[in-house]
């Protein structure tokens, strides 16, 4: 009786070191559902847009691999737009949202929601992208000012869920990267 319940042990330690030894194999396998890191990596690039009556901006871009998908980031400065308005509405968003540098045609997905980017009150809204010449379906707009200043951030998503990104797109607006740009922009 004894040498049984010491097979028994010994055959339990065996099936449960096997299914360890399975466990770890399949958590070292690649997973493309894949939570992208918790810190994005946001490259600058050049600016892809003519001058027009706002100036040139800043590009940057956010890999797949950092951020889940591609994400492409165009910021820039509206100086006296916003007529000193203390709060961005869902209609002020659309209006001074730069899809029309985009050449596409923006539907908005549901309402905004307010946010911060540091001391700078704005709003942020998902939206659709149809038939333009920047690659991506969808897009996140966000609008934030210092007085009477605006910043516009116009993040052009590979994938239909904008709002999915805006976590690090509001992490990244909040950098220091995006404050000592602003500093310099608005004169402050």
């Amino acid at each position: 009786m004894r040498r049984n319940a010491t097979v028994v042990v010994l055959m339990l330690g065996l099936l449960g070191a096997a299914v360890c030894a399975a466990a770890l194999v399949v958590g070292l396998r690649p997973d493309s559902t894949a939570a992208p890191p918790a810190k994005p990596v946001w490259t600058e690039m050049a600016w892809p847009f003519p001058v027009d009556q706002w100036g040139r901006g800043k590009t940057f871009e956010c890999k797949p691999e950092h951020c889940g998908t591609e994400v492409r980031l165009y910021l820039r400065a509206k100086i006296g737009f916003c007529d000193c308005v203390s709060a961005i509405d869902d209609d002020e968003i659309d209006r001074v949202g730069d899809f029309g540098l985009l050449g596409d045609t923006a539907t908005a997905l549901g309402p905004g929601r307010p946010i911060d980017v540091r001391w700078m009150k704005g709003r942020s809204r998902g939206y659709a992208l149809s038939g333009g010449a920047i690659a991506g379906r969808s897009a996140l707009a966000v609008a934030f000012h210092d007085h009477c200043d605006m910043m516009i951030a116009t993040a052009v998503i590979h994938g239909d869920q904008p709002a999915a990104q805006e976590v690090a797109v509001l992490q990244f607006l909040n950098s220091n990267t995006v404050l000592h740009w602003a500093e310099l922009t608005l004169g402050l």
